[in-house]
């Protein structure tokens, strides 16, 4: 279980970073909001975390494009099936969250469906629903905002280059990304003002 949740957690972390690489505006932004709830005198804790809604929404729309666990996996079509009258074509649970009969604009990095702390909690299941839901759903929910939360707040972060960061999906239990992300970091002020304090 341990395994399982690390991995998962830090699949998510690293898409969630690409992303941010990828949208330099709603990384600032991003910065900006933490910045201005906890501070430049502390680390962002545990406690920051369900205050701070924008980040929430960067990682319920991480969650939403790039489910690590891809909805559980014994609960994937591997073949098209007809149930209850319905035709469920191969491959559906892993799109569930990319499907554009649910979600508008479903593979944009936008947050505006997510910001406030709005969500549509039957359409967002990163972790699966009913009795096969992840016991570890709270905690990874945790772990992934306060390790997210501190690379943003203790870094600043860019592409080594001008090309995006690729984002295709490569093949593994947790969803891993083809390539591992590569990006600039250059640790902000905080991380000296608390340390040596």
């Amino acid at each position: 279980m341990i395994l399982a949740g690390t991995d998962t957690s830090s699949v998510t972390i690293g898409c969630a970073m690409s992303l941010l690489v990828n949208h330099p505006e709603i990384l600032k932004k991003a910065r900006v909001k933490i910045d201005t709830h906890v501070g430049q005198d502390r680390f962002i804790d545990e406690l920051d975390i369900s205050k701070l809604h924008y980040l929430q929404a960067i990682i319920s729309k991480t969650f939403q494009l790039f489910s690590a666990a891809s909805l559980l996996l014994p609960h994937v079509s591997f073949d098209d099936c007809t149930i209850g009258g319905f035709t469920v074509p191969h491959g559906t649970m892993w799109a569930i969250h990319r499907d554009p009969k649910i979600w508008n604009d479903s593979t944009s990095f936008k947050l505006e469906r997510f910001e406030g702390g709005k969500m549509e909690g039957h359409k967002l299941m990163p972790f699966g629903m009913g009795m096969r839901v992840c016991p570890g759903a709270g905690l990874a929910q945790h772990v992934v905002g306060l390790a997210l939360g501190s690379l943003i707040q203790c870094f600043e972060w860019e592409r080594v280059t001008e090309e995006v960061v690729d984002l295709t999906e490569g093949i593994g239990l947790t969803m891993p990304k083809v390539g591992p992300l590569e990006a600039l970091c250059k640790a902000r002020d905080i991380i000296m003002n608390n340390i040596l304090s």
